[in-house]
């Protein structure tokens, strides 16, 4: 029987999943396997190691990527983990669409709910 969970997460892009999590500090390997309970394994495009053996992984899905992990060894919150993820991707792709559309940030405050408030305008 098989410890692994996946949760969806609405991340598209693996490449900026990828930078995502480089700027957490993670060292990311790509296409490899997910290590979790008793050696056991599954495939993952994105996977960061963690030295107690139970990795964290991200693979596509369709149009999207799912977090697989064995969340009982792995040590971590995976709600406050995909919270972290997704926002600082969601923060990247919403800075590529304001450069893409000749927009400048204006403003930028993390609120003391840790909402990120930004603030874009164009010149017209």
């Amino acid at each position: 029987m098989s410890h692994f969970t996946t949760i969806q997460v609405q991340i598209k892009n693996g490449e900026t999943l990828y930078r995502c999590l480089r700027e957490f500090g993670y060292q990311v390997e790509e296409n490899t396997t997910v290590r979790g309970y008793q050696k056991q394994t599954t495939q993952a495009d994105y996977v960061i190691r963690q030295k107690n053996g139970y990795d964290l992984g991200f693979r596509r899905t369709g149009e999207t990527y799912e977090l697989v992990a064995d969340f009982w060894g792995a040590q971590i919150n995976p709600e406050e983990f995909v919270q972290a993820v997704t926002q600082k991707y969601a923060y990247k792709t919403l800075m590529v669409s304001v450069e893409e559309q000749g927009f400048q940030v204006e403003e930028e405050e993390q609120l003391e709910d840790g909402t990120l408030r930004v603030v874009v305008g164009k010149w017209m």
